[in-house]
């Protein structure tokens, strides 16, 4: 029958197998997003606390979109939230609307059965098959499993929250067949939070399972069934009457979540209740629902009359007291009879077959103590530790079964190896059973052969005389063992009793007890016959059997409470990883639970869900055997300690006198036996061999080397934050102090994967770079997700990764989000322009006041040794990033503040025609350009400070480049050779194809500038950080002419550093940043535009000159407007931004003469 309705041919059958099948991929999809809840949902605290709304959005729907739509900034952010978690909210929603077509689809089901769609099947008939009754009842189940899951992982108000953000923001909800309505009324808040598990909400959770109405008849059925019936026929696998509990468990899990959909049974129904806890919990009351998910009957029952008083005589003292002491006592002896199994030897093939039953059960009342012991010891939940009926009957659990964690742990551990040794030898009977019932076959025949031959008188043997019946008999005895048949077990067994009944009478009858070897050689074919019979008995059914009494899917979660004895045992004795991998298969189990229904639905979620539970395991197992590489470490600092400051270093030459002080015998001697502990560790976890966990394959050295990635990353990250943190109000930055600190703290760490890698097998450098190059990457993107509005989340980072997470450590400075973030903001604020100069010849920041020395070029080489070069690389593309939010901000600003503005726009064209044609020279220079001036002045003030910022900033991206190009031609010079001409072959290769051309591969420039960029073969003088050929700024020449005359009368020329600096420190100004700042301004607006400002300076300058030579007597005095002037004319020449022909078309030889002779 059950084979009928779960034919392909039998549509009932198979609808309702691919909903259960969905009903376990859905819980699997809920439980792995719970883990990516992003946190502005979490938190009312953030800068989205406007936009990210709850339900009370669809009540003022309107007022909250005007407020919105009325205001840019929150635009901004709304555009900001919409293109950064669109993706992440959709799935969210697709996993809740999935809920809701599951309740819908089994209704849709039930009124399908009810009018007869499927033929010959009604509710009744669907009911009295097995498969049938059973996938009725987690059809139910699954149901009440989603909508807890869904409220004890993701609160209410977070639901809210992403439905309202994802129903403003897809377009999805303008469909005719969007649900989102009815799963915004499926999941709204329940008023249950899991940060205040101990209040629970009034008629909770059958008001939440009543918001969709489910046939009674159908919800009565089930709970009938599942009350009465051993739907999962699990009392066979359990016959003892005191296990009978634990066989239903998994019944009695569904049982109380199906009685939530009728909870009159819990409230007023005390027979039915009374029933309910005699068979399900008599001697238990607490159980696993799904996957580790705990309930305390004591707390969830509590507000329900009926069940309250049901569950009332379980948890009466003395009842409490008898099991809490069986069980204390059965610990004991279990463990006392494992370890006796487990030792050397005694599990043997022969063993196994004459004690199949005794281990079956050893191993069944080792499992049902253990799983009492592991419930009723778990740490209490929340809300059941605010109620002290669930505090005294655990207190007195403790008290009673003397609880010991490591004891627990001890039984868990041998019971698992015992089950893997038993399950193991199994197999390989299984595999050889046809094999060895053959050979024993055959070696019976030749002996009976052979003993016929004995009484026949051909083959003398010592006093055996010659009989002739006892020949006959004999060789009648072999021709029967030879028509034996493999394949009719069940009449060969009986045969085979038979035969050995006979023989076992033919040696009493013939009085051949005295005859020695005769009579060995029957007792060895009885043997023989007897090994037949037990081979025989090896049936696939132990290995189930072993399967369903093993199970540890409860223990999902509860697990995690003895990872810390786990850790201590291991480093005691790393050899117990060994033993461990046996606890790892036996939890591996649990994943049969929601795999089954999956499989045989033969269902495409099959790979996401195995996949999703391995991992979690697989994560579990690295936890675990995180302790091995933390252990290296604290052993491996020691080494590097001693080695460092204790172990004097031998020098070339030594007198034989001194070579006692050298030889330091006890601290070489600690050195080598804390070498040793390492090698042991390494040992212990090699030790463990090739395991498949679900689908993911465990691989002890990847495993090691994982551990080992991922304690280093810990370390290095926690040194890095911890180093990096700064006094924004101090006078003096302590930076190169905190720089020298972490770089010896690095250098230790590097020193020590140096010693370590020979005794650990593994490429200790290699491993060293990438991880720094990884934790540098990603806190540089992490940090750049404050410029732009695409974010780039952790799941979507090429640099995060599960194995080994690089940690996202809390930032005590709210202007930056990681350590690079706050390096790179203080090595801003000591060279900011309006404190310091900067010369470039020295390439050296000086404060503007004491003229003392601030920051040099050393200080980049001491970024490198504390970072290395991809700390350094990583500093420079921050830095390119802050140019870009400089420049992206200030066209905005110009946009908003003139080119928007009709006045501005007049007052520019009067100008633009005022200086027409730039050959004019202009009479009152000073007052004409200074009323102009005047008329942008606010807007002056703002642009002169991004100007100097981009300066800064070029300035210290130059350092950076510096620093890796020399680093990188001394340390690589062939390969930094090569890439110099490698760039040089692909630019000029791509100046001379014409556009017909093909174009060059699109992999090789992306790669190849992230290599240029480490090797520090670019200038970032020349780089484009912004695209502006959208942008429209009319009269842009006539503006930035304006602002750099309104700012030159606070620059001299200076003649010892040769450029522009500051008239007075006060005036918070820097030459050389101006004047870099400008010149990258310029580069970004093209070539017509800087040659139409160069016209309009050029203009200034001679309008200037003229105007003083008719007002002074000496003409040999040139200007300080047109002197500056042509200085910052000059020093963009020198920059790259504009041509020495260009500026000499504009002005005469004369006038350079002029200026030349007035500057020296």
């Amino acid at each position: 029958m059950a084979e009928d309705f779960l034919a392909d041919n039998n549509l009932c059958g198979q609808t309702l197998l691919r909903l259960v099948s969905r009903g376990h991929a859905i819980i699997a999809e809920l439980l792995r997003l719970k883990d990516f809840i992003p946190p502005i949902f979490q938190s009312d605290q953030n800068k989205y606390q406007e936009i990210i709304l709850d339900f009370r959005y669809f009540k003022e729907q309107d007022a909250f979109d005007s407020k919105i739509n009325g205001n840019d900034l929150l635009m901004e952010l709304d555009e900001e939230l919409r293109k950064n978690y669109i993706e992440i909210l959709t799935r969210f929603y697709l996993a809740f609307e999935s809920v809701h077509k599951y309740v819908c689809d089994l209704n849709g089901f039930l009124h399908e059965v009810e009018e007869g769609m499927y033929i010959q099947q009604t509710l009744e008939t669907v009911f009295l098959n097995d498969e049938g009754k059973q996938l009725m009842c987690e059809a139910l189940y699954l149901y009440g499993i989603m909508l807890l899951v869904t409220d004890t992982h993701i609160d209410g108000p977070v639901r809210e929250r992403m439905l309202v953000s994802y129903y403003r923001y897809s377009v999805q909800r303008t469909h005719s067949y969007s649900k989102l309505d009815e799963v915004c009324q499926l999941l709204r808040s329940t008023g249950f939070l899991k940060s205040q598990p101990g209040k629970r909400p009034q008629n909770y959770p059958e008001e939440y399972f009543r918001r969709i109405s489910i046939v009674p008849v159908y919800l009565d059925v089930v709970i009938g069934h599942l009350r009465s019936d051993d739907i999962y026929h699990q009392i066979a696998t359990h016959p003892h009457p005191d296990h009978r509990s634990t066989a239903l468990a998994q019944q009695a899990a569904m049982l109380v979540i199906c009685l939530y959909f009728t909870p009159d049974i819990l409230h007023n129904q005390t027979a039915k209740m009374r029933e309910i806890v005699d068979k399900f919990f008599p001697d238990n009351w607490v159980t696993s629902v799904y996957m580790g998910l705990i309930f305390n009957l004591v707390e969830v029952w509590e507000p329900y009359k009926a069940a309250r008083m049901a569950l009332s005589n379980t948890i009466q003292a003395a009842n409490v007291k008898e099991c809490s002491i069986k069980h204390c006592n059965q610990m004991e002896q279990l463990i006392k009879h494992l370890r006796q199994l487990l030792k050397e030897g005694v599990l043997t093939e022969e063993f196994l077959l004459d004690n199949m039953q005794k281990l079956i059960n050893l191993i069944r009342q080792s499992n049902v103590t253990l799983r009492w012991m592991l419930l009723h010891t778990n740490t209490l939940a929340a809300g059941a530790e605010s109620l002290k009926k669930c505090r005294q009957v655990r207190d007195q659990v403790l008290l009673d079964t003397k609880y010991q964690p490591v004891t627990v742990f001890e039984l868990l551990l041998d019971c698992a190896e015992l089950e893997l040794n038993v399950r193991e030898t199994f197999r390989v009977l299984l595999t050889e059973k046809r094999a060895k019932w053959l050979l024993c076959k055959k070696e019976c025949i030749e002996r009976l052969t052979e003993l016929a031959d004995v009484f026949s008188g051909a083959k003398p043997l010592s006093r055996v005389e010659k009989n002739e019946s006892l020949q006959l008999w004999l060789r009648e005895i072999a021709q029967q063992v030879e028509a034996l048949n493999y394949e009719e077990g069940t009449a060969s067994g009986r045969k085979m009793v038979q035969l050995i009944s006979a023989l076992e009478e033919v040696q009493e009858f013939h009085q051949l007890d005295s005859q020695l070897q005769v009579k060995q050689f029957l007792t060895e074919t009885r043997r023989q016959l007897h090994h037949m019979i037990r081979t025989a008995n090896i049936r696939e059914d132990f290995l189930i059997t072993l399967q369903i009494v093993s199970d540890l899917s409860y223990a999902w979660l509860i697990i995690d409470s003895y990872t810390g004895h786990m850790q201590t045992a291991i480093r005691k004795d790393p050899t117990l990883v060994g033993r461990l991998r046996a606890t790892f298969l036996k939890l591996s189990s649990a994943l049969d639970l929601p795999l089954m229904r999956i499989n045989q639905a033969r269902s495409a979620d099959l790979v996401s869900v195995s996949q999703y539970y391995s991992t979690e395991l697989v994560s579990y197992i690295r936890h675990v055997l995180h302790i091995i590489p933390q252990s290296m470490f604290a052993l491996v600092e020691q080494i590097v300690q001693l080695q460092t400051n204790v172990i004097k270093e031998m020098p070339m030459r030594l007198d034989k006198d001194k070579l006692k002080d050298y030889a330091q015998l006890d601290q070489r001697f600690q050195v080598a036996k804390l070498t040793e502990s390492v090698s042991t560790f390494t040992e212990g976890i090699l030790a463990m061999k090739t395991t498949l966990v679900g689908i993911v394959r465990l691989d002890p050295k990847r495993l090691l080397e994982e551990g080992i990635r991922r304690e280093l990353v810990r370390r290095m990250a926690k040194a890095m934050h911890d180093s990096l943190s700064f006094n924004a109000k101090s006078k003096n930055s302590d930076l190169a102090l905190k720089l020298t600190s972490l770089g010896e703290t690095m250098e230790g760490l590097r020193k020590s994967f140096e010693y370590i890698q020979d005794y650990v097998r593994i490429q200790g450098l290699r491993m060293f770079q990438e991880e720094t190059a990884r934790i540098v990457g990603y806190n540089v993107e992490q940090e750049c997700n404050t410029f732009q509005t695409d974010h780039i989340q952790d799941w979507q980072s090429k640099f995060q990764s599960t194995a080994v997470p690089i940690p996202r450590l809390p930032s005590n400075d709210p202007h930056s989000a990681t350590f690079i973030g706050r390096l790179a903001r203080e090595i801003l604020r000591i060279t900011d322009p309006k404190t310091t100069i900067f010369v470039l010849s020295t390439n050296t920041w000086y404060d503007s006041k004491s003229q003392a020395e601030v920051l040099n070029f050393l200080l980049f080489s001491q970024l490198e040794q504390a970072l290395s070069t991809s700390g350094l690389a990583g500093l420079d593309t921050l830095f390119a990033f802050m140019i870009t939010t400089e420049l992206t901000n200030l066209f905005s600003d110009l946009k908003k503040e003139v080119f928007r503005h009709q006045d501005s726009l007049e007052v520019l064209a009067e100008f633009d025609h005022l200086t027409a044609p730039t050959t004019a020279i202009l009479g009152q220079p000073s007052k004409t350009y200074g009323a102009y001036c005047t008329r942008f002045q606010k807007s002056f003030q703002t642009l002169l400070d991004r100007v100097l910022k981009i300066g800064q900033l070029q300035l210290l991206r130059r350092s950076c480049s510096q620093q890796l190009k020399s680093t990188a031609s001394f340390d690589s010079g062939l390969l930094w050779q090569a890439l110099e001409t490698l760039s040089l072959s692909v630019v000029n290769d791509v100046v001379r194809r014409d556009k017909t051309s093909s174009s060059i591969s699109t992999s090789l420039l992306p790669e190849l500038a992230e290599y240029l960029h480490w090797s520090g073969l670019y200038e970032p003088f020349e780089k484009i950080y912004v695209a502006t050929h959208s942008l429209e700024l009319p009269y842009i020449p006539h503006l930035l002419l304006l602002f750099i005359v309104s700012n030159l009368h606070k620059f001299t020329y200076s003649k010892q550093l040769a450029s522009l600096v500051s008239k007075r420190p006060q005036d918070g100004v820097d030459g050389t940043p101006f004047v870099i700042g400008s010149a990258t301004l310029f580069r970004h607006l093209g070539s017509a535009s800087t040659q139409a400002c160069c016209s309009l300076l050029i203009q200034f300058a001679r309008s200037h000159l003229e105007f003083g030579a008719s007002n002074k007597e000496n003409l040999m005095e040139i200007p300080s407007e047109s002197g500056t002037t042509l200085a910052l004319l000059e020093q963009w020449e020198k920059c790259g931004l504009i041509s020495r022909a260009f500026l000499n078309s504009l002005l005469n030889e004369g006038v350079w003469s002029l200026y030349k002779t007035s500057m020296a």
